[in-house]
């Protein structure tokens, strides 16, 4: 079942001959459960894309489908609450609250749109991320990986149906890189979530069931 679908999906900045095109026409179509990659190089309009698939921009032109519901028919406010509910994003900056415990940290969105955590399922992903010891520590007292698991569970908190990662392995070294990912994965499937990642980095990009490629705003291959 395709839960996430673009359909001539345009962006462009300025106008005339200094006009940038940062996607040009995009169809795409991702299926539920279903992992996939976005790959290209800087500039080639993989984050434009990523934020439009998440309703964070609004396109110059085209739609956004989530379950068959176009995103931008809905007004600014009711945008956030779905957005809050339905999506996930993980960065590569990890974007934690210093002040607040790991714990508090995932639980926060859900918070903020004034629900009760689910308890039960947060300490699940808890579990499969393996941060069931550092629930009290703020973030400066993690490693860089440790702070993108937690990125990874306060993504994952709002039981969202689709989870965007932006470089997500971007700060970190091989090694962890692939321990996150494989981490992603696993939670991904656990939890029967889908991804969809953007990167430039090829290796990184194996890891997923499908990679899509873009380049000048343009899917080339899929």
């Amino acid at each position: 079942m395709t839960i996430l679908e673009t359909r001539d999906l345009k962006k462009y900045y300025g106008s005339g001959e200094t006009q940038v095109r940062a996607l040009d026409g995009v169809d795409l179509k991702v299926e539920s459960g279903e992992f996939v990659a976005i790959v290209g190089t800087s500039g080639s309009g993989k984050s434009t894309l990523l934020h439009m698939l998440g309703g964070l921009d609004r396109p110059s032109s085209g739609s956004v489908l989530v379950n068959g519901r176009e995103i931008f028919s809905l007004k600014d406010e009711e945008l956030t609450i779905f957005r809050r509910r339905k999506i996930g994003f993980v960065f590569q900056s990890y974007n934690l609250v210093p002040v607040l415990s790991v714990y508090e940290n995932i639980v926060l969105p859900v918070e903020l749109d004034g629900r009760k955590p689910d308890r039960d399922y947060i300490h699940q992903v808890i579990n499969t991320l393996g941060l069931e010891k550092k629930l009290n520590n703020l973030p400066n007292q993690l490693s860089g990986g440790q702070q993108q698991r937690v990125a990874i569970a306060r993504a994952m908190a709002a039981k969202p149906a689709i989870l965007l990662a932006d470089e997500p392995t971007g700060n970190l070294d091989s090694k962890t890189s692939q321990d996150v990912l494989s981490l992603m994965k696993v939670t991904g499937q656990k939890f029967s979530q889908t991804m969809v990642m953007i990167t430039h980095n090829e290796e990184i990009a194996q890891t997923a069931h499908r990679i899509v490629r873009i380049e000048d705003g343009r899917i080339v291959r899929q």
